[in-house]
Order: structure tokens, then C-alpha cells, then sequence
């Protein structure tokens, strides 16, 4: 059976995986695994040793901790919202690839242009 946890963490790693472009074979190459392992990873179905997800966080360049934001001290996993869920959508990834694709004063700008527009509707 799934642990809440354990598939929390494996939707971070998919989600962080799909933001930097990846692959999961690139991924598992990276890492010195089988692609296969990445999947049952990112589908919660195998557990993520301490020592697996030190060398998932440095072959995706976040920190540990960012698999496990989300989550709540007393709260149940399950019930918690994942923020990176918006990342499902094709759309929105590709628009998220996109904008960290610009430079970064025109990106600043852009991000300004976008928040005052959201406030106008």
C-alpha cells in the first residue's frame, strides 16, 4: 500500500523533473539507476531512501527539504494541496518553461505586466 507520503515526495520529483526538462532515463542516469526506478519513485510506489533522494535533490539542483514542502507537521498528508499540481497541464508547464526561457529584466517586467493585469480582472 501507498504511503501518503511517499507519494507526495514522487510528485515533487516528477513535477521538479518536468520543470527542468528532463527525462526520466536522464534523470535515472544522473542518479545511476533505472529509469524504472524513477517511475515506481514518482508514483509513490517504491520509498525514497535519504541517501536516493540526497542524489535526486543534486541531479534536479533543489534542496531535500523541497520535496517534502507541501506538508504539514500533524496534518495528514492525503489531505494536503500541492502547490506544482497546476504543473499536470501541458499549457502551464510549457508556459512556465517559457517565461524562465527570458531574460531576466525582460521576465521581471513580465511578471509585473501579468500581476497588474490579474488585479485589473
Amino acid at each position: 500500500m501507498k504511503h501518503p507520503v511517499d507519494v507526495h515526495v514522487g510528485k515533487r520529483i516528477r513535477h521538479r523533473r518536468w520543470m527542468v526538462g528532463m527525462t526520466q532515463q536522464q534523470l535515472a542516469e544522473k542518479v545511476g539507476i533505472k529509469f524504472q526506478q524513477i517511475q515506481k519513485y514518482e508514483t509513490g510506489m517504491n520509498r525514497v531512501s535519504a541517501s536516493r533522494l540526497w542524489d535526486i535533490s543534486e541531479a534536479l539542483s533543489v534542496p531535500v527539504d523541497f520535496f517534502f514542502e507541501g506538508l504539514e507537521a500533524g496534518a495528514k498528508p492525503a489531505e494536503t494541496t500541492l502547490p506544482g499540481d497546476i504543473l499536470a497541464d501541458k499549457e502551464a508547464l510549457e508556459l512556465v518553461r517559457s517565461y524562465y526561457a527570458i531574460p531576466e529584466n525582460q521576465r521581471r517586467r513580465l511578471f509585473e505586466l501579468a500581476r497588474v493585469l490579474s488585479d485589473a480582472a
